[in-house]
């Protein structure tokens, strides 16, 4: 059996920004195929003593399983391998490693010896950038201050995130999990991560449109509602939400209705669309849909069943453009602080210009923590 170290270099934590309760997510490459991941491992504290299967590590196949079935939408964190290791370390390093890749039922089916054995499941997953991740991209590093994303960027993750509900209740499949901390965004292309907690439902006719009109609801109050305002739906400003399993079913269970009064700038048909989200008031996804479509009309977008006019869809082409210019213009500011590191780093550079370095570095970082995007 081989040794963890001949299949994976681990590196460092990359979660340090947003902590779940089921594991440890550390950067690695896959010795095998070069292929640079997300390290996904259980926390040693949820394997019980008597070798039996707590939900947490239950939870390592529900996901495995959901990302297979889900494999086709270009919108979900792809899975890579699934497997144990034996290393009990919180960052494992050593111990012996079985690896069933793309084997998921095989996986899954191993789950209960492994654990009789001791072995923690782990993940090895799409490494995403951490500065796409929208809660890492819009926590504020000041007090009192907030950000939010542009209407045009918020109404396509909206679509986008639509596109991936209605594909995944069609194969009755509810997320659940919805906050900004599993929400990847690059101002194009979403990605959405963590779906351990997600849930397939048993052909219930009475409870699962209930189901489908909750997980409605927890991404209009989890999500939309926090990029398009910049706040928690707390009413706080952002911070992590709690993961546990009791967490995710309560965590927006108490919010009917939201507060865009910090917001004034914010289309009151958004916020109409939002609202009615919260109060469960849309009970399917396409009904959202169709809703989105008609609020993004206003906002220049082109519908077969809604009227946008030539000067709204010019508009809305140009400020796309400008924001496409804006996002490029603060990857380049990003690739010049790291260009600067780089330089730093070196040894036997003379003083001067360690100081002009780490002058250029500060400013930069003061910069991006401002972002460039409005």
């Amino acid at each position: 059996m081989p040794r963890l170290s001949e299949l994976y270099k681990i590196d460092n934590f990359i979660d340090t920004f947003a902590l779940g309760h089921y594991a440890r997510v550390l950067a690695a490459v896959d010795l095998r195929n070069g292929n640079s991941v997300a390290f996904k491992v259980m926390r040693p504290e949820h394997l019980d003593s008597n070798g039996d299967m707590r939900w947490e590590y239950r939870a390592f196949g529900n996901e495995a399983e959901i990302l297979a079935r889900l494999w086709h939408s270009p919108n979900i964190v792809k899975l890579y391998d699934c497997g144990f290791i034996s290393d009990g370390e919180e960052a494992p390093r050593n111990g012996e490693i079985t690896s069933y890749q793309g084997d998921v039922r095989g996986f899954m089916g191993a789950m209960s010896r492994f654990a009789e054995a001791g072995w923690r499941p782990y993940l090895a997953m799409e490494n995403l950038p951490r500065h796409h991740s929208l809660f890492y991209l819009m926590k504020p590093n000041r007090p009192n201050s907030r950000w939010r994303l542009p209407s045009e960027e918020g109404l396509a993750l909206a679509l986008q995130f639509s596109s991936l509900l209605s594909l995944a209740h069609g194969m009755q499949i509810v997320y659940l999990d919805h906050k900004l901390e599993h929400v990847y965004w690059d101002g194009v292309h979403l990605k959405v991560i963590d779906f351990n907690s997600s849930r397939r439902l048993e052909n219930d006719r009475n409870q699962s449109p209930q189901q489908y009109t909750k997980d409605v609801h927890n991404m209009c109050v989890g999500v939309l509602y926090p990029l398009f305002t910049g706040m928690s739906p707390q009413m706080t400003s952002l911070r992590p939400q709690p993961s546990s399993r009791e967490a995710v079913e309560a965590r927006y269970t108490d919010i009917d209705s939201l507060d865009f009064s910090l917001e004034p700038s914010l289309s009151e048909g958004i916020a109409e669309l939002l609202q009615r989200g919260a109060a469960e008031n849309i009970t399917t996804v396409q009904e959202f849909v169709n809703g989105l479509q008609r609020v993004a009309t206003r906002h220049g977008w082109q519908f077969s069943d809604y009227y946008t006019s030539a000067a709204s869809s010019q508009a809305r082409e140009q400020m796309r453009a400008g924001l496409q210019k804006l996002r490029e213009g603060q990857e380049q500011v990003r690739e010049a602080r790291d260009l600067f590191r780089e330089a730093l780093a070196q040894d036997g550079i003379s003083r001067d210009l360690e100081d002009e370095l780490r002058r250029l570095v500060v400013v930069l970082n003061e910069m991006l923590n401002n972002r460039v995007v409005p």
